[in-house]
């Protein structure tokens, strides 16, 4: 039996080409409606129109044409069998092996302003999706095409495999379905939510964002990150912050969320938790201002760490988010409740540390096991105006058997490790960013400034005398020899960058005047 395709799109752009090479090339029988029949009809391929196959006429002006079992069976039904097989056979209904539907243009319609309701409705697809969402769901023996874009590559797969449609193709297809008809749904969930006579005068999220209805809405927040803006957090159930347990305390802000968001990705580094494709090694704490870590430090138990942590600098850290990679016992509780904190984090509590953590009602506590991390996958997502920007995490483990010795002396194994501790945190701060640490512990940080000397200046100077002896890490290059010569008058004894700047010789040069070894990594670690 020669296979069979079923065309149905509202955009014909592609279409001809496409349908004569299935039919010419490989053999298809072409099943169509409407006005794709009328548009292959005029190209002089021979289409079955979809109202002679199903022996059904298209009613209701059109919204009923393709929801037919003769339709529906074809495309569900699972090859070999018996029971599909006996089925198909019973109905004389034959198998449809392609689907090419792209939906009715409901987004462009909606576009305009002065749009009424009835236009707006009519524009919704019904049976589009439904034929998508049934080719995608067989995708193991159905491949569905929802996009004109997409018909030059299924084209060239489909030559290279002699004509038959390979599983990887199908599988990647039918995630390309399911994400368009999603996409689709959200517009006009979004555009209904719109209308002036379905908004709420609470409704905080209404916007032009239609991908926030890919995922449900967690909370409704106080405000934003001011009084004056109104916010809402959408999250998936289990994964990252949607899987997070709240223990006690007032209800989160959206700049509690961000901070925590900064403090877990920098606590992360040292591993999380017991399981999980990433276990804690060492017991590591950090807390967070505004985004940046303002203390960081690793130790034998998270106790110690909690206190190594605060006192790299207890000052900013009054106020602050706190998040610890390991289970909080009784000693790290009470270090909690010594000082004024807004959120902690960890990925478990002993009874004794929640009992004595009550003690402080409006702390927010938070536990966060690693299984929801790993759910939330390796995309780190940002929005711009109207927009997504998407790109990989940047959490690969540090590489350190790729970096190199550029100075006269090489580093101690002491300078080593803490120019490693020093660089796995200089990742998290805001660039330009300058971390000053010794001995697993931050001594001072520096984030944010329009230059690095003066990043580097912040963080030499909240460091103190603590600075000497220590290393200092950048997050990319020193573009001239300013922040070597300024370490070097604090005491640094080491440094460590990316390298690759047109003047990296003139920082090499006055590192080895004033005897500064320095690292370069190769990998630049911008954060902003």
């Amino acid at each position: 039996m020669a296979p069979t395709a079923l065309l149905s799109v509202s955009d014909k752009s592609g279409l001809v080409p496409l349908a004569k090479t299935l039919h010419e090339r490989h053999g298809y029988q072409l099943l169509s409606s409407g006005g794709t029949a009328k548009v292959l009809q005029e190209a002089g391929l021979p289409v079955t129109p979809v109202a002679e196959h199903t022996g059904a006429p298209e009613i209701l002006g059109g919204r009923v044409k393709t929801l037919h079992p003769r339709i529906h069976g074809g495309i569900l039904a699972r090859r070999g069998d018996p029971e599909h097989e006996a089925d198909l056979l019973a109905q004389q209904i034959t198998p449809i092996d392609v689907v090419v539907v792209n939906l009715y243009p409901f987004r462009e319609t909606v576009s305009d302003p002065a749009v009424s309701w009835e236009r707006a409705i009519e524009n919704i697809d019904i049976g589009g999706p439904t034929m998508v969402r049934s080719a995608a769901k067989n995708h193991d023996h159905v491949a569905v095409l929802t996009d004109p874009q997409q018909y030059d590559r299924f084209l060239q797969d489909l030559a290279e495999s002699e004509g038959t449609v390979s599983s990887a193709v199908r599988r990647r297809l039918a995630l390309e379905a399911f994400a368009h008809t999603a996409a689709y749904d959200a517009a006009i969930t979004r555009w209904m939510q719109n209308r002036a006579e379905l908004q709420q005068v609470d409704d905080a999220s209404a916007s032009a964002l239609p991908w926030l209805d890919a995922l449900p809405l967690r909370q409704r927040l106080r405000y934003g990150e001011n009084p004056h803006q109104g916010a809402a957090w959408y999250s998936a159930p289990k994964a990252g912050w949607g899987g997070a347990i709240q223990l006690q305390g007032k209800d989160l802000s959206t700049n509690n969320l961000l901070d925590l968001e900064a403090a877990l990705a920098t606590v992360r580094e040292f591993g999380y938790g017991k399981g999980g494709t990433h276990p804690a090694l060492r017991p590591a704490a950090v807390v967070v201002k505004h985004t940046n870590p303002c203390g960081v430090a690793v130790a034998d138990g998270e106790a110690a760490a909690l206190t190594r942590a605060l006192d790299g600098d207890r000052v900013s850290a009054f106020g602050g988010i706190v998040a610890i990679n390991g289970r909080v016992d009784a000693p790290a509780a009470r270090e909690l409740t010594s000082l004024f904190l807004e959120c902690v984090v960890a990925p478990e509590y002993s009874p004794e540390a929640r009992e004595i953590l009550a003690s402080k009602g409006n702390l927010r506590v938070l536990e966060l096991p690693f299984t929801a991390i790993e759910a939330a996958g390796h995309d780190h997502v940002r929005s711009i105006l109207g927009g997504l920007l998407v790109q990989d995490l940047d959490d690969d483990p540090v590489a350190t058997d790729a970096w190199t010795v550029a100075t006269e002396r090489v580093p101690t194994q002491a300078e080593r490790d803490d120019l490693s501790f020093a660089w796995q945190l200089v990742r998290h701060v805001r660039s330009n960013a300058i971390v000053v640490a010794r001995d697993g512990q931050s001594l001072g940080i520096g984030a944010g400034q329009m230059n690095r000397v003066g990043s580097a200046r912040i963080a030499l100077e909240a460091s103190g005398d603590r600075a000497r002896g220590a290393v200092l890490a950048s997050d990319g290059f020193f573009p001239f020899d300013d922040t070597v010569r300024l370490a070097a008058q604090h005491g640094i004894s080491a440094v460590i960058h990316p390298g690759g700047s047109k003047r990296d010789e003139d920082s090499i040069k006055a590192c080895n005047e004033l005897g500064l070894a320095m690292l370069l990594t190769g990998r630049r670690h911008f954060l902003h």
